[in-house]
């Protein structure tokens, strides 16, 4: 089951999302995102946070669209995405594209992109989307399109990922450890239409600088 989970972050043209909503099974807003499901005709399934984002003809629409708003106070313990994956879980969702989360704000992007690890450790698929860069956080086994000449850069998230391969790249990487101190796996390059990045334990952040809008999860 395929969910969208739509952040109050950066989006830039809007034209370029919609090939993500095609097959999604459960949209949510994690508060303002809901004013760019607005923008881009999108009706969410649930629109989640303390509310004080959204536009009020925005929050009129949808209201009149009967989209259930799930309020929680300004002073908590999760951000507003957090509590979105946490709604997302609990729909069973095994594959989650989260859209605005990665920008500017260095210490929001790092927030979402750590959100979530335990769900990536409990085999769900999970991909933060922006036009410029996607960033697919690993477990086990990736592949995904590109172009010849594509960056990608592979980071351990967990203390050591073990048994690291990376196929269809200038430096190909067969089973090797990564460490969370020791960052090396920046700027590799895409050799072929698609690249294929495994790792036998441990979690990965696959960040792909497409030179083309990619696709989603091709496995």
């Amino acid at each position: 089951m395929k969910c969208v989970i739509m952040a109050n972050g950066e989006y830039g043209r809007i034209d370029l999302y919609h090939h993500l909503f095609s097959n999604a099974d459960v949209v949510l807003c994690a508060d303002g995102g809901a004013n760019y499901a607005f923008a881009m005709g999108v009706v969410p399934s649930m629109i989640i946070g303390d509310l004080d984002s959204i536009r009020p003809e925005v929050r009129e629409y949808f209201t009149a669209k009967q989209v259930e708003m799930r309020k929680y106070p300004r002073r908590k313990d999760y951000t507003d995405t957090q509590l979105a994956l946490s709604i997302a879980n609990r729909f069973d969702a095994d594959e989650i594209v989260l859209l605005g989360t990665l920008g500017k704000r260095l210490d929001h992007t790092l927030a979402n992109i750590f959100s979530g690890l335990e769900m990536a450790r409990q085999g769900i698929r999970i991909m933060h989307y922006s036009p410029e860069c996607v960033v697919y956080l690993v477990t086990k086994n990736i592949v995904f399109e590109g172009c010849q000449g594509d960056l990608v850069s592979v980071l351990a998230l967990s203390e050591e990922a073990q048994g690291v391969y990376e196929k269809g790249f200038e430096y190909q990487v067969e089973d090797i450890v990564m460490n969370l101190e020791n960052p090396y796996g920046i700027s590799n390059v895409l050799t072929a239409k698609s690249g294929e990045v495994s790792v036998k334990k441990g979690v990965l952040a696959v960040f792909h600088y497409p030179q083309e809008i990619s696709s989603p999860f091709t496995e």
